[in-house]
């Protein structure tokens, strides 16, 4: 707990992975969460609209006494509308792996003053020493209409790095460039990996872009949350691209 901070009762998330991990440690704490909180199942919590347009009045109305946020999911003025209103707020800041166990441990830990979790432990020790297992460079779209990829910099990016993929665009100006769809066909990639978010790609709707390059359909909770589900996203996206590659 930070020195001369009150405790912390009531938390509003702004955040989904950091309200899953927050509920899975201390349920009790959560006080409200957006509309794409969507873990874990069973979460019975005041929703306060999207990641993009919280309600900032509902917030202040909930008495939080913290809300815990991200700098890259949400917006500098709503953040600034609920400081001016006398609201804690903790901004995280992730593009690694390892930035995300230390800022899970600065949520959790130095932000709510709870007892570091066992599962944010069993989370490094699970990446910790990962074989990476593939060799393959990929391209990495996150929506279609317009087609966007992977860029620079990105914890996604990151993650599928420690597995062996290696991203196309991971050195465009870029987080999440624009790309044609036909250039990405040409950037001579081997693998291309479609995850389930923040755009909903299946078996259906994106490896037909791609004719004859294998497609790996990811899970996005396991590819881009930070949170419990790092403990089984090794070995969940592993399977997957593997899976593509010997398809």
């Amino acid at each position: 707990m930070e020195q001369g901070r009150d405790v912390v009762r009531r938390v509003v998330s702004l955040v989904p992975s950091l309200t899953e991990a927050v509920a899975v440690t201390a349920p009790e704490l959560l006080a409200g969460a957006t509309d794409w909180c969507t873990h874990p199942a069973d979460l019975d919590v005041v929703r306060i609209g999207g990641t993009k347009n919280p309600d900032v009045p509902a917030i202040v109305a909930l008495a939080p006494d913290l809300v815990i946020a991200n700098e890259e999911e949400n917006r500098p003025q709503d953040l600034a509308a609920l400081r001016a209103a006398g609201v804690r707020v903790l901004v995280t800041d992730i593009r690694t792996l390892p930035q995300a166990l230390t800022e899970l441990e600065r949520v959790l830990v130095d932000g709510c003053g709870l007892a570091r979790p066992g599962w944010l432990d069993a989370a490094g020790a699970a990446w910790h020493g990962l074989a990476a297992g593939l060799d393959v460079t990929a391209v990495v779209p996150i929506w279609r209409r317009p087609w966007m990829v992977l860029g620079r910099d990105t914890f996604a990016g990151d993650l599928l790095a420690r597995l062996g993929v290696r991203n196309a665009y991971a050195g465009h100006a870029e987080r999440y460039p624009r790309i044609p769809v036909e250039e990405l066909r040409a950037a001579g990639a081997g693998l291309v990996v479609l995850p389930d978010e923040p755009y909903v790609f299946t078996a259906e709707d994106g490896p037909e872009s791609f004719p004859g390059l294998p497609a790996a359909l990811l899970s996005g909770r396991h590819l881009t949350w930070y949170g419990p589900s790092l403990v089984e996203a090794p070995a969940v996206l592993g399977a997957a691209l593997r899976a593509a590659r010997t398809y």
